[in-house]
């Protein structure tokens, strides 16, 4: 059995704090001091990572980061709550910074401050907005950024065999980095061709399945299956949703094998239980040709 690693934010952001701070706010002289208990109990979830900082000129404050997937328009609202909740709870002041890794489209514009009004009254907040996919990639080799490790293949100019070699060689150089590489192929995935990731690294899904971030990527086929559930069952809809984002992955890693796919096969993927698909998704990595994918149908 596969051993479960931690490769949530906080782990990542925890393997170097103080290089973390420094970069997101462009200052070599802050210092991590703790990372913080960010649960809040007037609020349904826990916020990311929340660092208390030292500046020698401001003194102490708090760096509230906020990793998501992909961007969402509840994000302003929940920075300005978990901003107030912080500052009352450690009564220190808040530098609020959302960091977004993958991009909804290339029009989406996404807003750096949180605002509204009733009455006359009118409330603020600012955070900094950080994406993952304007980053450059030299940035992460040259001041040795190791949290970006894993996400190298989806930054600024990181789509290449050359920055995953580069990536993968970082990891082993560090035993307590090397359990990032199932999340590294995990975002090599969205750009990279199956078979190349695989000569390259280890492939464990398992690992990944086990992380929040393969949790996001089953989120949009969840919330559909839990809109059915409404009406079908509860169970019953939590299980399409499962089964539906499951799909949404492997139809992923087909396309970037071999274009797009026809729509009758697209259809029939869509249809196969959870335990087909997870089938289908390790099988894939020895496909060669789309013959591969109409045979191994054909039989299923």
């Amino acid at each position: 059995m596969a051993k479960k690693a931690d490769i949530g934010s906080k782990r990542l952001i925890s393997l170097a704090p103080d290089i973390w701070v420094q970069w997101i706010t462009q200052h070599s002289h802050l210092q991590v001091q703790e990372i913080l208990n960010t649960e809040f109990q007037w609020i349904d979830r826990e916020s990311d990572v929340l660092l208390k900082v030292y500046s020698p000129e401001i003194g102490e404050f708090l760096l509230l980061n906020e990793l998501q997937l992909r961007y969402h328009q509840r994000m302003p609202r929940r920075l300005r709550a978990y901003t107030a909740l912080a500052e009352e709870r450690y009564n220190l002041k808040v530098y609020p910074v959302l960091i977004n890794i993958l991009p909804q489209s290339t029009k989406q514009i996404i807003p750096n401050r949180y605002e509204s009004e009733i009455l006359g009254i009118k409330a603020y907040q600012d955070y900094q907005v950080i994406n993952l996919w304007e980053v450059d990639v030299n940035l992460v080799f040259e001041q040795k950024i190791s949290t970006l490790l894993p996400f190298v293949p989806i930054l600024q100019g990181g789509n290449s065999e050359n920055n995953l070699r580069l990536a993968v060689t970082e990891l082993r150089k560090d035993e307590q980095l090397k359990d990032l590489e199932p999340l590294l192929s995990f975002f090599a995935s969205f750009v990279l061709e199956i078979p190349l990731i695989q000569q390259i690294m280890r492939w464990d899904m398992t690992v990944l399945r086990e992380s929040p971030w393969y949790e996001e990527i089953l989120k949009e086929g969840l919330q559909q299956g839990e809109k059915q559930g409404l009406q079908q069952g509860l169970q019953q809809g939590l299980q399409q949703g499962l089964q539906q984002g499951e799909s949404v992955l492997v139809l992923r890693q087909l396309t970037r094998r071999f274009g797009e796919i026809e729509f009758s096969m697209r259809e029939k993927i869509k249809k196969l239980p959870t335990t087909e698909l997870e089938i289908l998704g390790e099988s894939l990595l020895d496909f060669s040709q789309i013959q591969d994918l109409i045979d191994w149908l054909a039989v299923h």
